[in-house]
């Protein structure tokens, strides 16, 4: 047995990426094909979310239909439009030193104004469905807010598991950002979509991407380059998926629509993963 045999890292995507991997997800596991099987778990963002709940050995047909916090002193997200807007115009303006632009952000992301951090926490508690890290090994991205550079958090960061992934969804002008350790970290696709180079030394690697169209895909590339694996299958929205995503990622009308893309391209996903999954002796 390879020390690394398989290897998975789930990508950014708001709220209706989030559901579309789950859809996939279950639908790849009707059809024999178990992500949950995975040795190492790479989670950025709505890919922390999945990768909490693949690593823990739950069934992702549990996000069929947006699941809400039990009671009733859980406040609702809060935009912080605004803030919202100088995020993305910091970061339209990040090609030229994408490290400061990380860090301008980072100041942009303690002053928005979008609610308290326990209510993100339990908004995420209830989608990644547990505070315990699994006993495989899960890896959650984060930036720190201060410094603007990447952390990797683990089960060995004395953290619950539900506030790694809510710091790693903690976009900026969105959600709050996260205290953890002292440290208030954000969203961790503010620095890579994937992050697929933190499964170097994996055989296989399969690397779901809800946002492939929506970006260049130069980065992954490198990333994978890092990774070199055996075996490398991506996995990205089809055109039928990105006619319902729709142009708002954080639009939860669109959950249970984007859940069921996900199931319908699951049959074609198990064809491309089905060997390699099992044995890492084909490459996609």
């Amino acid at each position: 047995m390879h020390a690394l045999d398989r290897a998975l890292a789930l990508g950014a995507g708001g709220l209706v990426g989030t559901a579309w991997m789950a859809g996939l997800a279950g639908g790849l596991r009707r059809d024999g094909v178990d992500l949950g099987e995975a040795d190492l778990f790479v989670g950025t963002s709505a890919g922390a979310i999945l990768a909490a709940l693949l690593a823990t050995g739950q069934d992702p047909d549990r996000l069929a239909a947006p699941v809400r916090p039990a009671g009733s002193g859980i406040t609702p997200p809060r935009v912080d439009g605004r803030r919202l807007g100088e995020v993305f115009a910091a970061l339209g303006e990040a090609a030229s030193n994408p490290a400061e632009a990380r860090r301008r952000v980072g100041r942009i992301a303690l002053t928005a104004e979008t609610g308290p951090e326990q209510a993100h926490i339990a908004r995420m508690r209830a989608l990644a469905g547990t505070d315990e890290w699994p006993d495989r090994r899960l890896l959650i991205t984060v930036l720190d807010t201060e410094t603007g550079e990447q952390e990797v958090l683990d089960r060995a960061s004395g953290a619950p598991l539900s506030s790694a992934v809510a710091a790693s969804t903690a976009f900026p002008g969105l959600y709050p950002p996260i205290t953890i350790n002292g440290r208030r970290y954000m969203d961790g696709a503010l620095q890579s979509a994937t992050n697929a180079d933190l499964a170097a030394g994996a055989r296989t690697l399969v690397v779901i991407d809800p946002q492939a169209h929506l970006f260049p895909r130069d980065l992954l590339h490198r990333e994978l380059a890092v990774a070199a694996a055996h075996t490398v299958v991506t996995i990205e929205p089809d055109p039928a998926s990105i006619r319902v995503f729709g142009s708002d990622l954080n639009d939860r009308a669109t959950w249970a629509p984007a859940y069921q893309e996900g199931l319908r391209q699951a049959a074609d996903a198990a064809e491309k993963l089905r060997l390699a999954w099992r044995t890492g002796s084909d490459t996609a």
